[in-house]
């Protein structure tokens, strides 16, 4: 069954997104694998079952909630920050 087109409305978890971002949102969770519909209800439902798919739809989330300024500046700290990996000592 392909969930995007013949989902019911109680299938997955109903994520609050802004209408126009929907479909945006709906296609990058499909490149990631994670099952994902959106009915008639203008809703947008997700199938999240387990740790790794839900770090990626809050990540997709994020990344389409921010505004082009808070994505940079998001960026521009991940760049600057330094992380120590302990397995290599």
């Amino acid at each position: 069954m392909n969930p995007s087109f013949a989902a019911p409305s109680d299938w997955g978890q109903a994520v609050s997104v802004q209408r126009c971002d929907r479909w945006s949102i709906h296609h990058r969770l499909q490149e990631l694998n994670i099952p994902c519909a959106c009915p008639a209800d203008g809703s947008l439902r997700v199938e999240v079952n387990h740790a790794l798919a839900l770090l990626l739809v809050r990540s997709t989330l994020h990344q389409f909630s921010l505004s082009r300024q808070e994505g940079v500046t998001w960026l521009e700290r991940c760049w600057h920050t330094r992380v120590t990996c302990l397995a290599n000592s």
